[in-house]
């Protein structure tokens, strides 16, 4: 039986996205969209034709039934996603903005997702993808979805299947910095690629030196880093190589959110695909770029051909 590419897992929520710009307080109308760290990496994965799984739990409700049916047509496996009919799906509301990041307002407490433990961990399911793609935001959720967490990457890494990890830090969720680094770092070093932002690199490890905050993973026994260094690009570095990787540039910045994702679509599809790694880094720069000029979390997100006819059009100047 031959093995589906990527599977993540996490919350999805229903996001109402403002409008009009201005404070969330002051907004009257509100447009219905899909956000999620993880969902927006299996969107990601699904258009540029990988087989992409995505496990979460899902209330019993009217927005359990939209994410169903979004992540459906998206042509994503939902079979690992299981409903609650005690425990609501989450939602938030996102302010729109001409420039910078927006307001984003969560409403995801005590939600289905939240309730995800070890006992749900479908290793058999799990393990019938070639990777795992993990961010560190389900480790800050609950106790619960913490050992969700450390329970399907236990199985995958005892299947012998890659990790890719990306911090995704959220401060906000955890009770105390000293914690989120302890438990975003363990997770990390398990992993075979790390994929942390600059300034997430500089919490984690103490430098804001991409080669020292690669080498504080590759000395864990990390594979592969990768440092987002934002609109300057990615900064790689294996065992035996490393090197800088240019950004491309953007006229006009629409939202800033769900770029990271794109980054670490691109970057774990083309390792998956056998690209070299700054092929693969290229691709996550440039699925970065298209990312932050749409106004959805994953709006912005490429088919595999809209991506080739945008690389070479950057590289090239030809459409």
């Amino acid at each position: 039986m031959s093995l589906k590419d990527v599977v993540t897992f996490g919350e999805a929520m229903v996001m109402f996205v403002a409008e009009q710009p201005g404070a969330l307080k002051d907004i009257d109308m509100f447009s219905r969209r899909l956000a999620g760290a993880e969902v927006n990496t299996a969107v990601g994965f699904a258009r540029l034709g990988l087989s992409a799984g995505w496990v979460s739990r899902l209330g019993d409700d009217v927005f359990g039934e939209y994410i169903r049916e979004y992540l459906d047509r998206e042509n994503i496996d939902i079979s690992g996603v299981t409903s609650d009919s005690r425990h609501p799906t989450g939602f938030q509301l996102k302010s729109k903005v001409l420039e910078g990041d927006p307001q984003v307002q969560y409403f995801r407490k005590n939600s289905a997702a939240s309730t995800l433990s070890s006992a749900n961990v479908d290793a058999g399911y799990l393990t019938g993808f070639r990777h795992l793609h993990m961010t560190g935001i389900p480790a800050a959720l609950t106790k619960e979805t913490r050992e969700f967490a450390y329970a399907a990457l236990d199985a995958m890494k005892a299947a012998g299947r890659s990790i890719s990890f990306d911090p995704n830090l959220r401060p906000s969720l955890w009770s105390s910095r000293e914690e989120m680094v302890s438990v975003i770092n363990d997770l990390a070093c398990r992993a075979n690629w790390v994929l942390p932002g600059v300034e997430e690199g500089e919490i984690l490890t103490g430098s804001r030196d991409p080669r020292a905050i690669a080498e504080f993973y590759l000395n864990k026994g990390v594979s592969l880093v990768v440092v987002k260094l934002g609109p300057e690009g990615a900064y790689f570095h294996t065992q035996t190589d490393e090197g800088t990787v240019q950004g491309f540039k953007v006229e006009k910045v629409v939202d800033t959110v769900g770029a990271g994702d794109g980054f670490a679509v691109g970057l774990v599809s083309g390792m998956l695909e056998g690209l070299t790694v700054s092929q693969a880094v290229q691709r996550g720069n440039a699925i970065g770029a298209l990312a932050v000029q749409s106004e959805g979390d994953h709006d912005g997100y490429p088919t595999k051909s809209e991506l080739e006819t945008y690389l070479q059009y950057q590289l090239t100047g030809v459409k």
